[in-house]
């Protein structure tokens, strides 16, 4: 579980980076001073500080590293910077009563309120950009359930934009909706933070969906992971802290099954009660890391009963919100498609084959659904010895993916076109080929 959340402007610049442990920055950081003749290093200690609460302000050779490193100025980063030399001594002896002076605290409010407002903008009307920047300056007279209110709406509809264009779109607005969230929760009354960070859990988790889907390392989708485990507990959701393992579970690699099982059961036996449909969907899960595992046939198909039984016991579906109820269209369509994914890494794609076709003809699932399931529909039949209809179904799912960057529906066409090397010289496998290598990374 992570720590105090710390310098957030600065953990997250360096992730979408592709920096994704401190040492990846003291790398990067002894790179750039080399480019820029500077020889010079630092240490993961010194990074740690600057990832801290109180980063303060760096010396000029380093802020000209970091200016070169990350391309926007040192506020952004949630660097504050110095008062004029003359003051340093009266600031030190202030800070050393109050912790930290009052205008050390306006300048980091309002650096952040730019970025905060800057990135999250399109997803807040006016009055909720009103709220959100009198709150960032005054928590404890701004942060209330309307606030609360605004930045559950802006998650939906950041949501909503990764449903439409894909999660590159949408993630610089969930990273500041959740930036809001940790500035404004410090200073909020403990009614209010309690929901702010009830809601931070949502966008955490979401937040670790987008970094996934983009394509960023485990890294990436871990860090955000932790923190929704953190805000979630903080704010005494269980059923959100079990859906968190599910999702780890989901992003877990297909070659660490165990865990990805370990996961997925935690989810359902922990101490807490998932509502019935996720945990019928974290049951769907444990099965598939069962069959990856090698459990036989028999058990993989008993933990799948469990998983229609507790879909039976759950009221009827509505639309699916990242704020609302946990899975609330998770419905029988997409219980059948992921238990095909299930047969299929048991060794048994023609089974595979049929559900999915039967479920994507008569399931209406969201374009994101869609691509990725005919994308498994691609290498289920693969793996059955249909390598023209493979590449055919893998041109359909390339078709939905490739636009918005759907990438777990591009990386099953990518393990597809693995299978599919024997067949490498078929027509029909040669353009999948080619139209998945002409993609933009």
């Amino acid at each position: 579980m992570s720590q105090h959340p710390g310098n957030t402007l600065f953990v997250t610049a360096r992730l979408e980076r592709g920096w994704h442990s401190q040492a990846d920055v003291a790398a990067a950081y002894e790179s750039h001073a080399a480019a820029l003749g500077e020889s010079v290093s630092i240490t993961v200690r010194q990074v740690r500080r600057w990832e801290s609460s109180t980063p303060g302000w760096p010396n000029k050779v380093a802020r000209r590293i970091l200016r070169s490193m990350f391309d926007v100025p040192l506020e952004a980063l949630g660097f504050v910077p110095l008062r004029p030399a003359e003051n340093q001594l009266a600031r030190a002896t202030s800070d050393a009563r109050s912790g930290r002076s009052r205008k050390e605290d306006s300048v980091r409010r309002r650096t952040f309120l730019g970025g905060a407002l800057a990135g999250a903008a399109p997803f807040l009307d006016a009055t909720a950009l009103e709220h959100l920047a009198a709150a960032v300056t005054r928590a404890r007279r701004y942060a209330d359930q309307h606030l609360v209110a605004h930045l559950r709406a802006a998650l939906d509809e950041a949501a909503r934009t990764d449903g439409r264009t894909g999660p590159r779109q949408a993630l610089p607005g969930a990273v500041s909706i959740l930036g809001a969230i940790d500035e404004i929760a410090r200073d909020a009354s403990p009614t209010i933070r309690r929901e702010l960070l009830g809601v931070g859990a949502r966008a955490a988790e979401f937040t670790a969906w987008l970094y996934r889907d983009a394509g960023a390392p485990p890294h990436a989708t871990t860090f955000f992971h932790d923190r929704a485990i953190e805000w979630a507990t903080l704010s005494g959701d269980g059923p959100m802290h079990a859906y968190v393992l599910l999702r780890k579970a989901q992003a877990t690699e297909r070659d660490d099954a165990a865990r990805m099982r370990d996961l997925a059961h935690a989810a359902v036996h922990g101490p807490w009660t998932l509502p019935p449909r996720a945990r019928a969907e974290a049951l769907q899960q444990e099965a598939r890391a069962m069959a990856l595992t090698g459990t036989v046939p028999d058990l993989v198909a008993r933990t799948l009963d469990q998983a229609h039984d507790a879909l039976a016991d759950a009221e009827p579906s509505g639309p699916a919100t990242c704020t609302g109820p946990l899975c609330a269209g998770y419905n029988t369509d997409r219980l059948m498609a992921q238990s095909a994914i299930c047969h299929r890494e048991a060794g048994q794609p023609e089974r595979a084959v049929t559900l999915l076709r039967q479920h994507l003809q008569r399931g209406a699932f969201a374009p994101r659904d869609r691509a990725f399931f005919t994308a498994h529909l691609a290498g289920a039949l693969a793996a059955a010895g249909e390598p023209d209809e493979a590449a055919t179904t893998g041109l359909s799912a390339l078709q939905l993916a490739a636009a918005p960057h759907f990438g777990q529906a591009l990386g099953e066409l990518r393990r597809t076109v693995t299978e599919l090397r024997p067949y490498a010289r078929r027509s029909a496998v040669r353009e999948l080929r080619q139209a998945l290598t002409a993609l933009p990374g």
